[in-house]
């Protein structure tokens, strides 16, 4: 992928969801005894507060305990954040007609094994993308299956269908479900570094998902995908 403009804007949507991201921590805003719902109207209020936004591309998740399992597509019941609960995050924000997709996870209190799968999830990201631009014409197929096996190398279980998807200016380019290579989807078998229909550069968000069932947790990281020092 190249640095196009495009490219430029969305790294910089992506900074503005950083800074909104990181002032979520900042102001403490997940916490225990509050729901999932409480938290969301929160951070879309505070995001309206420090840059006006009132947009998104895709629904705005939080979910927390057991709920974490769950997959994008899923609509789980409303929960009530725990002590020593793990709760992730999935914001789209749009500054300025540029699309971001932005997760993250957080662990309320110290329990090692959610800290754990916090801190699996950032590194299997930056893994993964590493390896991702380690070699050219590589498909959708075989990113996810490799975020699979880093699942299964941590002493995880990949927890989506999908491991990212396109990003651009809104709208980008429509994300049919059937049309799998719009997808990084194990039925996709075209090179993700291919042209969109216009000739244009085609932009990633990639998006690690990893869950232990038995245990009934999960954690989620996500970010455009792009080159390191990029």
């Amino acid at each position: 992928m190249a640095n196009t403009n495009d490219l430029k804007e969305l790294i910089e949507a992506e900074k503005k969801a950083a800074l909104l991201f990181d002032e979520i921590g900042k102001q403490e805003l997940i916490c225990a005894g509050k729901s999932e719902a409480q938290i969301n109207k929160e951070v879309y209020q505070l995001a309206h507060g420090l840059f006006g936004i009132k947009k998104y591309w895709h629904k705005r998740i939080v979910r927390a305990g057991k709920n974490t399992l769950f997959p994008y597509d899923e609509n789980p019941k409303n929960r009530i954040v725990q002590n020593n609960d793990i709760v992730f995050l999935d914001f789209g924000p749009i500054f300025e007609d540029w699309e971001a997709d932005y997760g993250r996870t957080y662990v309320v209190g110290d329990d090692p094994m959610k800290l754990k799968l916090k801190e699996d999830i950032e590194k299997a990201w930056y893994r993964a993308c590493s390896f991702y631009f380690s070699k050219q014409n590589q498909t959708g197929a075989e990113l996810y299956h490799y975020c699979c096996s880093l699942a299964k190398e941590m002493g995880w279980e990949f927890g989506g269908p999908i491991a990212g998807h396109l990003i651009g200016h809104f709208p980008h380019e429509k994300l049919e479900k059937e049309i799998k290579t719009n997808y990084i989807h194990p039925e996709n078998l075209i090179s993700m570094s291919s042209p969109d229909a216009s000739g244009k550069p085609r932009f990633w968000i990639l998006e690690i998902h990893f869950v232990d069932r038995q245990k009934e947790i999960g954690g989620f990281f996500e970010q455009l995908l792009i080159a390191p020092n990029t």
